[in-house]
Protein backbone atom coordinates (compact mmCIF):
# COMPACT_ATOMS: atom_id res chain seq x y z
CA UNK A 1 0.00 0.00 0.00
CA UNK A 2 1.26 3.57 -0.68
CA UNK A 3 0.12 6.13 1.95
CA UNK A 4 -0.02 9.78 0.91
CA UNK A 5 -0.20 13.07 3.02
CA UNK A 6 -2.00 15.63 -0.20
CA UNK A 7 -1.80 18.80 -0.48
CA UNK A 8 2.07 19.72 -0.76
CA UNK A 9 3.28 21.37 -4.11
CA UNK A 10 6.14 19.24 -5.53
CA UNK A 11 9.14 20.94 -6.35
CA UNK A 12 12.53 19.31 -7.48
CA UNK A 13 14.14 17.56 -10.17
CA UNK A 14 13.88 13.67 -10.93
CA UNK A 15 15.17 11.73 -13.41
CA UNK A 16 14.00 9.09 -15.91
CA UNK A 17 14.33 5.75 -15.81
CA UNK A 18 14.88 3.47 -18.73
CA UNK A 19 11.57 2.65 -21.16
CA UNK A 20 9.89 -0.26 -19.55
CA UNK A 21 8.49 -0.92 -23.17
CA UNK A 22 11.58 -0.82 -24.98
CA UNK A 23 13.59 -2.89 -22.03
CA UNK A 24 10.99 -5.66 -22.62
CA UNK A 25 11.57 -6.05 -26.28
CA UNK A 26 14.90 -6.07 -26.19
CA UNK A 27 14.97 -8.93 -23.81
CA UNK A 28 13.06 -11.03 -26.11
CA UNK A 29 15.15 -9.82 -29.23
CA UNK A 30 18.16 -11.67 -27.15
CA UNK A 31 16.42 -14.65 -28.35
CA UNK A 32 17.50 -14.22 -31.90
CA UNK A 33 21.19 -14.76 -31.32
CA UNK A 34 23.53 -17.20 -29.75
CA UNK A 35 26.00 -14.11 -29.24
CA UNK A 36 25.87 -11.87 -26.09
CA UNK A 37 23.92 -9.33 -25.57
CA UNK A 38 24.03 -6.51 -23.54
CA UNK A 39 21.21 -4.09 -22.08
CA UNK A 40 22.08 -0.86 -20.34
CA UNK A 41 19.78 1.75 -18.63
CA UNK A 42 17.22 -1.31 -18.20
CA UNK A 43 14.39 -0.16 -15.63
CA UNK A 44 14.64 -2.34 -12.25
CA UNK A 45 10.61 -3.30 -12.17
CA UNK A 46 8.69 -6.21 -11.99
CA UNK A 47 7.41 -6.77 -15.69
CA UNK A 48 11.36 -6.62 -16.81
CA UNK A 49 11.76 -9.33 -13.98
CA UNK A 50 9.43 -11.42 -15.20
CA UNK A 51 10.74 -10.86 -19.16
CA UNK A 52 14.21 -12.33 -17.45
CA UNK A 53 12.62 -14.95 -15.77
CA UNK A 54 10.99 -15.86 -19.36
CA UNK A 55 14.46 -15.92 -21.12
CA UNK A 56 15.91 -17.89 -18.33
CA UNK A 57 13.47 -20.65 -18.43
CA UNK A 58 13.50 -20.79 -22.65
CA UNK A 59 17.91 -21.31 -22.32
CA UNK A 60 19.61 -18.29 -21.66
CA UNK A 61 21.72 -17.03 -18.67
CA UNK A 62 21.12 -13.65 -17.24
CA UNK A 63 23.27 -11.25 -15.63
CA UNK A 64 21.25 -8.43 -13.96
CA UNK A 65 23.08 -5.61 -12.18
CA UNK A 66 22.73 -2.12 -11.55
CA UNK A 67 20.27 -1.02 -14.53
CA UNK A 68 22.43 -3.61 -16.90
CA UNK A 69 21.39 -7.04 -18.48
CA UNK A 70 23.64 -9.30 -19.98
CA UNK A 71 22.23 -12.14 -21.66
CA UNK A 72 24.11 -14.83 -22.91
CA UNK A 73 23.31 -18.65 -24.46
CA UNK A 74 24.91 -21.38 -22.72
CA UNK A 75 23.10 -24.33 -24.15
CA UNK A 76 20.30 -24.93 -26.70
CA UNK A 77 16.96 -22.99 -26.67
CA UNK A 78 13.58 -24.45 -25.71
CA UNK A 79 10.65 -23.73 -28.23
CA UNK A 80 7.85 -24.09 -25.38
CA UNK A 81 6.97 -20.40 -23.02
CA UNK A 82 6.27 -21.58 -19.67
CA UNK A 83 2.60 -20.92 -19.47
CA UNK A 84 2.85 -19.12 -15.69
CA UNK A 85 5.25 -16.41 -16.96
CA UNK A 86 3.24 -15.54 -20.49
CA UNK A 87 0.15 -15.11 -18.86
CA UNK A 88 1.57 -13.00 -16.16
CA UNK A 89 2.11 -10.30 -18.75
CA UNK A 90 1.08 -9.46 -22.32
CA UNK A 91 4.64 -8.39 -23.96
CA UNK A 92 5.44 -12.07 -23.18
CA UNK A 93 3.71 -13.38 -25.89
CA UNK A 94 7.09 -11.37 -28.29
CA UNK A 95 8.93 -14.49 -27.63
CA UNK A 96 6.85 -16.28 -30.35
CA UNK A 97 8.54 -14.48 -33.35
CA UNK A 98 12.06 -14.74 -32.17
CA UNK A 99 11.99 -18.63 -31.14
CA UNK A 100 9.53 -19.81 -34.73
CA UNK A 101 12.47 -17.49 -36.58
CA UNK A 102 15.06 -18.93 -35.08
CA UNK A 103 14.04 -22.40 -33.70
CA UNK A 104 11.68 -23.33 -36.80
CA UNK A 105 9.00 -23.81 -34.10
CA UNK A 106 7.47 -22.43 -31.14
CA UNK A 107 4.83 -23.00 -28.57
CA UNK A 108 3.47 -20.38 -26.58
CA UNK A 109 -0.19 -19.70 -24.73
CA UNK A 110 -2.27 -16.51 -25.29
CA UNK A 111 -1.12 -13.90 -23.12
CA UNK A 112 -2.55 -12.07 -20.01
CA UNK A 113 -1.88 -8.47 -18.72
CA UNK A 114 -3.86 -5.24 -17.56
CA UNK A 115 -7.04 -5.83 -17.74
CA UNK A 116 -7.87 -3.46 -19.85
CA UNK A 117 -9.43 -4.56 -22.64
CA UNK A 118 -9.62 -7.48 -25.23
CA UNK A 119 -6.50 -6.68 -27.20
CA UNK A 120 -6.33 -9.49 -29.40
CA UNK A 121 -3.50 -10.75 -30.75
CA UNK A 122 -5.08 -11.29 -34.27
CA UNK A 123 -2.61 -9.03 -36.04
CA UNK A 124 0.47 -11.06 -34.77
CA UNK A 125 -1.02 -14.13 -35.47
CA UNK A 126 -2.10 -12.93 -39.30
CA UNK A 127 1.64 -11.00 -39.84
CA UNK A 128 3.50 -14.00 -38.97
CA UNK A 129 0.83 -16.41 -41.23
CA UNK A 130 2.27 -14.11 -44.10
CA UNK A 131 5.61 -14.56 -43.39
CA UNK A 132 5.01 -18.30 -44.23
CA UNK A 133 3.94 -19.77 -40.65
CA UNK A 134 1.51 -22.47 -39.97
CA UNK A 135 -0.24 -21.60 -36.86
CA UNK A 136 -3.12 -23.37 -34.57
CA UNK A 137 -4.85 -22.02 -31.84
CA UNK A 138 -5.52 -25.02 -29.52
CA UNK A 139 -7.11 -24.93 -25.39
CA UNK A 140 -4.97 -21.23 -25.51
CA UNK A 141 -2.11 -21.99 -27.03
CA UNK A 142 -0.06 -21.28 -30.08
CA UNK A 143 1.61 -23.57 -31.67
CA UNK A 144 3.70 -22.18 -34.75
CA UNK A 145 5.80 -23.66 -37.75
CA UNK A 146 8.30 -22.54 -39.76
CA UNK A 147 11.47 -24.48 -41.96
CA UNK A 148 12.38 -20.72 -42.94
CA UNK A 149 10.38 -17.67 -42.30
CA UNK A 150 10.15 -15.47 -45.86
CA UNK A 151 9.87 -12.02 -46.34
CA UNK A 152 6.54 -10.68 -47.22
CA UNK A 153 4.84 -7.15 -47.58
CA UNK A 154 2.18 -6.88 -44.63
CA UNK A 155 -0.36 -4.55 -44.06
CA UNK A 156 -1.52 -3.76 -40.55
CA UNK A 157 -5.25 -2.92 -39.88
CA UNK A 158 -4.44 -1.07 -37.08
CA UNK A 159 -0.89 0.56 -36.44
CA UNK A 160 -0.47 -1.78 -33.37
CA UNK A 161 2.82 -1.63 -31.51
CA UNK A 162 2.79 -5.26 -30.27
CA UNK A 163 1.76 -6.65 -33.97
CA UNK A 164 5.14 -4.07 -35.39
CA UNK A 165 7.52 -5.73 -32.72
CA UNK A 166 6.62 -9.16 -33.59
CA UNK A 167 6.86 -8.98 -37.08
CA UNK A 168 10.45 -6.82 -37.12
CA UNK A 169 11.78 -9.92 -34.26
CA UNK A 170 10.55 -12.56 -36.97
CA UNK A 171 11.54 -10.60 -40.14
CA UNK A 172 15.18 -10.13 -38.78
CA UNK A 173 15.91 -14.03 -39.71
CA UNK A 174 13.26 -14.28 -42.47
CA UNK A 175 14.02 -14.76 -45.90
CA UNK A 176 14.61 -11.68 -47.73
CA UNK A 177 12.66 -8.46 -46.90
CA UNK A 178 9.54 -8.02 -44.63
CA UNK A 179 7.94 -4.79 -45.27
CA UNK A 180 5.23 -3.82 -42.75
CA UNK A 181 2.47 -1.05 -43.86
CA UNK A 182 0.75 1.20 -41.30
CA UNK A 183 3.28 0.67 -38.97
CA UNK A 184 3.47 1.42 -35.05
CA UNK A 185 6.00 4.34 -34.48
CA UNK A 186 6.12 4.72 -31.10
CA UNK A 187 9.08 5.68 -29.82
CA UNK A 188 10.07 2.08 -28.11
CA UNK A 189 9.29 0.61 -31.60
CA UNK A 190 11.91 2.73 -32.73
CA UNK A 191 14.30 1.83 -30.19
CA UNK A 192 13.66 -2.25 -30.73
CA UNK A 193 14.86 -1.54 -34.90
CA UNK A 194 17.96 0.59 -33.38
CA UNK A 195 18.71 -2.95 -31.85
CA UNK A 196 17.86 -5.47 -34.46
CA UNK A 197 20.26 -2.94 -36.64
CA UNK A 198 22.87 -3.28 -34.16
CA UNK A 199 22.70 -7.04 -34.09
CA UNK A 200 22.92 -7.24 -38.01
CA UNK A 201 19.60 -6.88 -39.24
CA UNK A 202 19.01 -4.10 -41.78
CA UNK A 203 15.83 -1.81 -40.97
CA UNK A 204 14.91 1.29 -42.85
CA UNK A 205 11.77 3.69 -41.77
CA UNK A 206 10.16 4.96 -44.71
CA UNK A 207 6.59 7.36 -45.10
CA UNK A 208 4.22 4.69 -45.10
CA UNK A 209 6.12 1.62 -43.62
CA UNK A 210 9.10 -0.05 -41.89
CA UNK A 211 11.47 -2.32 -43.86
CA UNK A 212 13.44 -5.16 -42.48
CA UNK A 213 15.91 -7.22 -44.47
CA UNK A 214 16.62 -10.83 -42.64
CA UNK A 215 19.68 -12.49 -42.14
CA UNK A 216 20.68 -15.88 -42.16
CA UNK A 217 22.58 -15.31 -38.53
CA UNK A 218 22.74 -12.24 -35.97
CA UNK A 219 25.71 -11.37 -33.69
CA UNK A 220 25.73 -9.80 -30.09
CA UNK A 221 25.33 -6.08 -29.43
CA UNK A 222 25.60 -3.58 -26.63
CA UNK A 223 22.44 -1.35 -26.38
CA UNK A 224 21.10 1.66 -24.31
CA UNK A 225 17.28 1.60 -23.42
CA UNK A 226 15.64 4.88 -24.58
CA UNK A 227 14.23 6.74 -21.21
CA UNK A 228 10.40 6.22 -20.19
CA UNK A 229 8.30 8.91 -21.96
CA UNK A 230 5.58 7.74 -20.01
CA UNK A 231 7.08 7.81 -16.39
CA UNK A 232 8.77 11.37 -17.51
CA UNK A 233 5.21 12.29 -18.20
CA UNK A 234 3.87 11.11 -15.11
CA UNK A 235 6.04 12.92 -12.81
CA UNK A 236 5.55 16.33 -14.77
CA UNK A 237 1.52 15.75 -14.50
CA UNK A 238 2.47 14.79 -10.85
CA UNK A 239 3.77 18.57 -10.63
CA UNK A 240 1.30 19.97 -12.63
CA UNK A 241 -1.91 18.47 -10.27
CA UNK A 242 -0.07 20.10 -7.06
CA UNK A 243 0.74 23.66 -8.31
CA UNK A 244 4.46 22.68 -7.97
CA UNK A 245 7.73 23.16 -10.11
CA UNK A 246 9.15 19.88 -11.33
CA UNK A 247 11.90 19.41 -13.85
CA UNK A 248 12.53 15.78 -15.11
CA UNK A 249 15.61 15.33 -16.92
CA UNK A 250 17.38 12.89 -18.72
CA UNK A 251 14.43 12.17 -21.54
CA UNK A 252 13.66 13.13 -25.08
CA UNK A 253 11.12 15.91 -25.56
CA UNK A 254 10.17 15.08 -29.01
CA UNK A 255 8.51 11.84 -27.22
CA UNK A 256 6.75 13.77 -25.18
CA UNK A 257 5.17 16.82 -27.94
CA UNK A 258 1.79 15.85 -27.33
CA UNK A 259 1.38 15.82 -23.62
CA UNK A 260 3.42 19.26 -23.47
CA UNK A 261 0.99 20.42 -25.72
CA UNK A 262 -2.19 19.70 -23.70
CA UNK A 263 -0.84 21.08 -20.38
CA UNK A 264 -0.21 24.10 -22.46
CA UNK A 265 -3.44 24.50 -23.50
CA UNK A 266 -4.28 23.81 -19.44
CA UNK A 267 -2.46 26.64 -18.55
CA UNK A 268 0.56 24.82 -17.70
CA UNK A 269 4.22 26.84 -17.87
CA UNK A 270 6.31 24.09 -19.99
CA UNK A 271 10.30 24.77 -20.51
CA UNK A 272 12.40 21.94 -23.03
CA UNK A 273 15.84 21.48 -22.98
CA UNK A 274 17.86 19.24 -25.07
CA UNK A 275 17.43 16.47 -22.27
CA UNK A 276 14.78 17.60 -20.16
CA UNK A 277 11.37 19.52 -19.45
CA UNK A 278 10.09 21.21 -16.56
CA UNK A 279 6.71 22.31 -15.80
CA UNK A 280 5.77 25.34 -13.46
CA UNK A 281 1.57 25.63 -12.30
CA UNK A 282 0.73 28.57 -9.73
CA UNK A 283 -3.59 28.60 -10.81
CA UNK A 284 -5.81 26.40 -11.42
CA UNK A 285 -5.43 24.75 -14.58
CA UNK A 286 -8.38 24.63 -17.45
CA UNK A 287 -10.19 22.27 -19.04
CA UNK A 288 -9.29 20.90 -22.61
CA UNK A 289 -10.02 18.27 -24.31
CA UNK A 290 -7.69 14.76 -25.43
CA UNK A 291 -7.85 11.40 -27.24
CA UNK A 292 -5.66 9.39 -27.32
CA UNK A 293 -3.94 7.75 -31.06
CA UNK A 294 -0.87 5.93 -31.84
CA UNK A 295 2.16 8.54 -31.08
CA UNK A 296 2.59 10.77 -32.30
CA UNK A 297 -0.67 11.28 -30.81
CA UNK A 298 -1.33 11.54 -26.78
CA UNK A 299 -0.20 8.02 -25.37
CA UNK A 300 -3.03 5.99 -24.13
CA UNK A 301 -0.79 5.10 -21.01
CA UNK A 302 -0.98 8.90 -20.01
CA UNK A 303 -4.87 9.01 -19.95
CA UNK A 304 -5.40 7.80 -16.37
CA UNK A 305 -3.11 10.30 -15.28
CA UNK A 306 -3.89 13.12 -17.23
CA UNK A 307 -7.96 12.32 -15.96
CA UNK A 308 -6.61 13.14 -12.57
CA UNK A 309 -5.27 16.39 -13.31
CA UNK A 310 -8.39 17.65 -15.34
CA UNK A 311 -10.80 16.88 -12.26
CA UNK A 312 -9.24 19.68 -10.80
CA UNK A 313 -9.24 22.11 -14.10
CA UNK A 314 -11.99 24.84 -14.13
CA UNK A 315 -14.78 23.87 -16.58
CA UNK A 316 -15.17 20.66 -18.45
CA UNK A 317 -13.00 18.48 -20.30
CA UNK A 318 -13.70 15.58 -22.78
CA UNK A 319 -10.95 12.60 -22.85
CA UNK A 320 -11.92 10.27 -25.50
CA UNK A 321 -10.10 7.00 -24.89
CA UNK A 322 -9.61 5.28 -28.73
CA UNK A 323 -6.95 2.86 -28.19
CA UNK A 324 -8.20 0.22 -25.59
CA UNK A 325 -12.20 0.23 -25.08
CA UNK A 326 -11.91 -0.74 -21.21
CA UNK A 327 -9.09 1.69 -19.82
CA UNK A 328 -11.26 3.44 -16.97
CA UNK A 329 -10.52 1.42 -14.10
CA UNK A 330 -9.51 4.47 -12.56
CA UNK A 331 -12.68 6.23 -12.96
CA UNK A 332 -14.35 4.80 -9.82
CA UNK A 333 -12.28 5.42 -7.48
CA UNK A 334 -11.84 8.99 -8.28
CA UNK A 335 -15.10 9.32 -7.76
CA UNK A 336 -15.18 7.93 -4.73
CA UNK A 337 -12.27 10.79 -4.05
CA UNK A 338 -14.71 13.37 -5.01
CA UNK A 339 -14.32 14.05 -9.18
CA UNK A 340 -17.33 14.32 -10.92
CA UNK A 341 -16.96 12.34 -14.11
CA UNK A 342 -19.45 10.77 -16.64
CA UNK A 343 -18.67 8.42 -19.01
CA UNK A 344 -20.25 8.16 -22.62
CA UNK A 345 -18.99 5.63 -24.32
CA UNK A 346 -15.61 5.51 -25.03
CA UNK A 347 -15.20 9.65 -23.93
CA UNK A 348 -15.47 10.95 -20.48
CA UNK A 349 -17.03 13.78 -19.36
CA UNK A 350 -15.12 15.48 -16.50
CA UNK A 351 -16.41 18.76 -14.59
CA UNK A 352 -13.62 20.14 -12.33
CA UNK A 353 -13.79 19.84 -9.02
CA UNK A 354 -12.51 22.11 -6.21
CA UNK A 355 -11.06 19.70 -4.59
CA UNK A 356 -10.32 16.08 -4.09
CA UNK A 357 -10.70 14.15 -0.48
CA UNK A 358 -8.13 11.18 0.05
CA UNK A 359 -9.66 8.21 1.18
CA UNK A 360 -8.65 4.63 0.56
CA UNK A 361 -8.56 3.44 -3.49
CA UNK A 362 -6.99 0.53 -5.60
CA UNK A 363 -5.32 0.24 -8.53
CA UNK A 364 -6.55 -1.97 -11.25
CA UNK A 365 -3.93 -2.16 -13.21
CA UNK A 366 -0.28 -0.16 -13.94
CA UNK A 367 -1.77 3.40 -15.27
CA UNK A 368 -4.61 3.46 -12.91
CA UNK A 369 -2.40 2.91 -9.93
CA UNK A 370 -0.46 6.09 -11.02
CA UNK A 371 -3.25 8.40 -12.19
CA UNK A 372 -4.49 7.56 -7.73
CA UNK A 373 -1.42 8.39 -6.74
CA UNK A 374 -1.37 11.56 -8.17
CA UNK A 375 -4.88 12.17 -7.31
CA UNK A 376 -3.57 11.22 -3.94
CA UNK A 377 -0.65 14.20 -3.93
CA UNK A 378 -3.94 16.85 -4.57
CA UNK A 379 -6.13 15.92 -1.91
CA UNK A 380 -6.82 16.80 0.94
CA UNK A 381 -6.39 14.14 3.81
CA UNK A 382 -4.66 11.18 3.70
CA UNK A 383 -5.03 8.94 0.48
CA UNK A 384 -4.77 4.83 0.58
CA UNK A 385 -3.52 3.26 -2.64
CA UNK A 386 -3.64 -0.56 -2.61
CA UNK A 387 -2.58 -2.56 -5.68
CA UNK A 388 0.59 -1.50 -5.69
CA UNK A 389 1.67 -4.52 -7.12
CA UNK A 390 0.12 -3.30 -10.28
CA UNK A 391 2.13 -0.12 -10.69
CA UNK A 392 5.77 -0.98 -9.83
CA UNK A 393 5.45 -3.34 -12.72
CA UNK A 394 5.62 -0.07 -14.48
CA UNK A 395 7.61 2.37 -12.13
CA UNK A 396 10.88 1.99 -10.61
CA UNK A 397 10.51 3.44 -7.00
CA UNK A 398 7.89 5.50 -7.64
CA UNK A 399 7.00 6.67 -3.70
CA UNK A 400 10.72 7.14 -3.63
CA UNK A 401 11.21 9.60 -6.38
CA UNK A 402 8.03 11.58 -5.75
CA UNK A 403 9.70 11.82 -2.16
CA UNK A 404 12.58 13.31 -3.11
CA UNK A 405 10.06 16.20 -4.90
CA UNK A 406 8.75 16.98 -1.26
CA UNK A 407 5.66 14.51 -1.45
CA UNK A 408 4.65 13.52 2.12
CA UNK A 409 4.21 9.68 0.70
CA UNK A 410 5.62 5.92 1.99
CA UNK A 411 4.60 2.38 1.51
CA UNK A 412 3.80 -0.26 4.06
CA UNK A 413 7.19 -2.51 4.93
CA UNK A 414 5.53 -5.44 3.59
CA UNK A 415 5.06 -3.91 -0.32
CA UNK A 416 8.26 -1.95 -0.91
CA UNK A 417 9.18 -2.87 -4.67
CA UNK A 418 12.34 -2.91 -5.41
Amino acid sequence: MIIIQGGQPLSGSVRAAGAKNAALPAIFASLLTPEPVELVNVPCLRDVETAVELVRALGKEVVWEEGRLLIREPGPLSPRAPEELVRRMRASFLVLGPLLARLGQAQVPLPGGCAIGTRPVDLHLKGLSALGAELEVQEGWVYARAPKLQGRTVYLDYPSVGATEQLLLAGALAAGETAILNPAREPEVVDLSRLLSALGARVRWADDRVVVQGTGALSGARHAVIPDRIEAGTFLLAGAITKGKVRVEGIIPEHLAALLVKLEEAGVEVSCGEDWVSVVMGRDPQGVGVETRPYPGFPTDLQPPMVSFLSLADGESLVTESVFEDRFGHVGELLRMGASIRRQGASLLIRGVGGLTGTRVTASDIRAGAALVLAGLAARGTTEVEGTDHIYRGYEGLAAKLGELGAQIWEEKENTYP
